[in-house]
């Protein structure tokens, strides 16, 4: 595929049908989103697509994407990321995930190594740093959420010019989904699975972590710490950005995850 717009698609699985994006050309890269950007073809993606065959599935209960109501909990989504690699026939993609989908991107690697070529993980949730809490998002309200994922909030939409009943509500209802599935997975305990940083020197492949500098929602000492836990990994820190980062500063994300998978870097520093 070389078109700019991606292909929109579904696939079957057991428990139901998963849409996803498909767009670009090259080696192919699964890209699994964060809390936020379910069901779209952003910049971010439009960027790394110059490069890679990107496929961007949105998780159980987000966007496009069935409830699949069996899948439950963050092992689960595992299990859930194997049967979508099967479906679409790949081998040892490379493994892009952002803050919520950092997290699920790593224990996908802490479980099938053998099934990822290389992994790269954007502000990943998922560990528990007492000393470096994450603030619980579900008890923020809108104002408070915006300024604590961005380091440069958007201008405010203008007010609908015909009062409440012009307010988007397909928008609220997918918002308020999306809300409720990330609920399901990262509720209790909350956004943290407390046995993954144990369990990350099982990840093999060659791996580059990368966190925004001004992050207020996972602290920047979370990426070091699983850059110190996962054997050869690469740490980088982007200046001037919040956590929402595919959104804030999409090009600089972009270029430094396409610079690591283009190299060709192993995570003993062979290269492959």
């Amino acid at each position: 595929m070389t078109d700019d717009a991606p292909a929109e698609l579904h696939i079957e699985l057991a428990g139901g049908r998963v849409h996803l994006f498909r767009g670009g050309a090259g080696e192919p890269l699964l890209f699994l989103h964060a809390a936020g950007g379910a069901g779209a073809w952003l910049d971010f993606h439009r960027l790394l697509a110059g490069s890679f065959d990107v496929i961007a599935p949105d998780h159980p209960g987000f966007g496009g994407s069935d409830d699949f109501p069996d899948v439950a909990a963050i092992d689960d989504l595992v299990f859930h990321y194997l049967d979508v690699l099967d479906a679409l026939g790949l081998q040892r993609p490379h493994v892009v995930g952002a803050s919520f989908g950092g997290w699920i991107a790593a224990e996908l690697a802490v479980t099938a190594p053998h099934r990822i070529g290389s992994l790269v993980l954007l502000s990943p949730a998922g560990l528990r740093l007492p000393a470096h809490p994450v603030p619980d998002i579900f008890l923020m309200p809108p104002d408070e959420l915006v300024a604590t994922l961005f380091q440069h909030p958007p201008a405010p939409p203008p007010e609908p010019a015909a009062g409440p009943a012009a307010l988007d509500i397909d928008a609220i209802l997918a918002a308020y989904r999306d809300q409720t599935a990330l609920a399901r997975f990262c509720w209790s305990p909350y956004l943290c699975n407390p046995k993954l940083d144990g369990r990350l020197h099982r990840i093999t492949v060659p791996t580059l972590v990368v966190s925004p500098a001004q992050d207020r929602l996972i602290p920047v000492a979370h990426g070091r710490r699983y850059a110190e836990r996962i054997p050869g990994a690469r740490f980088t820190e982007i200046g001037d950005c919040g956590h929402a980062m595919y959104f804030e500063r999409p090009a600089e994300f972009a270029a430094v995850t396409v610079d690591f998978l283009a190299s060709g870097e192993q995570a003993n520093g062979v290269r492959r």
